[in-house]
């Protein structure tokens, strides 16, 4: 055999070995676990539903996901953290739309996560509950609103971090009502909902999987939900709209994201674990014991909502600033 035909079949192997390992090496991610970077602390809704799924999805991508709590700076510390990881698959985030999208309305931040990160799978979303301690002498959130009124500053308004998802709505209804609030910021909904129980805050808005628990013992008095609809575990508590303020884009969108660069593959199989989840009893079970919904998005239909939420999120901080 001639020299030319020797090293004519040696590259037709050698690319035919390459076509028969691609499939084989997009078949065997995941291979080690996956870190779910959470930018909040503790105890807070996200933590909670993170939990849920991940003691799940490892039926379906066969590797289990690892929870790294990251709170700190309202959310920048754990988003700063998944901004630089490795786009291999194998660090994800999981926030919300707050952290995401209105952050960089407010703040200058040395990211630009519609630039860095990518929507994988939006989880669901949470409607913000406004909730205190029951031994507080206001019962309703038009009396608490008045109290507010009467005494400026005095009603302590505990947040979970500045722009986060808890603090901005209670701002608008603060500010739509004109009451001049204290705003004491935690590290998520964990912390904020502690010290609401410690009585160290006078209310925090916080979601039905960290509230709905202390409102069933009495322990905490729910005075309001940010959604269209009451609360099916708690068919009492009247919803903001009824109230007189808008829902809008105050509810939450709890986002899984990877960094943009992350194989397209590797994104696939994600996702097609992540879409597995809501047809698994267990899942489906455990969500429900939260009293969270399970209405989700794949990441290419969450990308066009989260175009549409910057100028959004501009007119939202416009109105509670001035």
């Amino acid at each position: 055999m001639k020299t030319k035909d020797i090293i004519r079949s040696l590259l037709v192997g050698l690319l035919m070995g390459f076509l028969c390992i691609g499939p084989t090496i997009a078949a065997d991610y995941p291979e080690k676990p996956i870190t779910l970077i959470i930018p909040l602390g503790a105890g807070g809704s996200h933590d909670l539903n993170a939990r849920v799924f991940t003691s799940v999805i490892p039926s379906y991508l066969g590797q289990p996901m690892v929870i790294k709590l990251m709170p700190g700076a309202g959310g920048q510390t754990g988003t700063a953290a998944a901004v630089k990881a490795k786009a291999d698959g194998y660090t994800l985030i999981f926030t919300h739309n707050f952290i995401d999208q209105l952050q960089p309305v407010v703040e200058k931040l040395p990211y630009d996560t519609t630039k860095a990160l990518i929507s994988v799978w939006r989880l669901n979303y949470g409607p913000p509950c406004f909730y205190g301690l029951s031994d507080r002498p206001y019962k309703t959130l038009a009396e608490m609103l008045d109290y507010g009124k009467q005494n400026p500053g005095k009603l302590k308004f505990g947040t979970t971090g500045k722009w986060g998802a808890g603090m901005t709505p209670g701002a608008v209804v603060l500010t739509r009502a004109g009451v001049e609030a204290t705003y004491i910021p935690y590290q998520g909904g964990g912390p904020a909902l502690q010290a609401a129980l410690a009585g160290d805050v006078d209310f925090t808005v916080g979601f039905p999987a960290q509230g709905l628990p202390h409102y069933k013992t009495g322990k905490l008095r729910f005075y309001a939900v940010g959604a269209e609809k009451r609360l099916a575990e708690a068919q009492d508590v009247p919803t903001l709209p009824e109230l007189g303020y808008p829902v809008g884009s105050l509810l939450m969108s709890r986002i899984i994201m990877a960094p943009r660069d992350t194989p397209p593959e590797r994104i696939k199989i994600l996702q097609d674990a992540f879409g597995k989840l809501y047809q698994d009893k267990t899942f489906l079970n455990l969500m429900n014991s939260l009293g969270e919904n399970v209405e989700y998005m794949n990441g290419p239909e969450y990308e066009k909502v989260r175009a549409e939420q910057k100028e959004e999120y501009t007119n939202l901080v416009k109105k509670i600033t001035g």
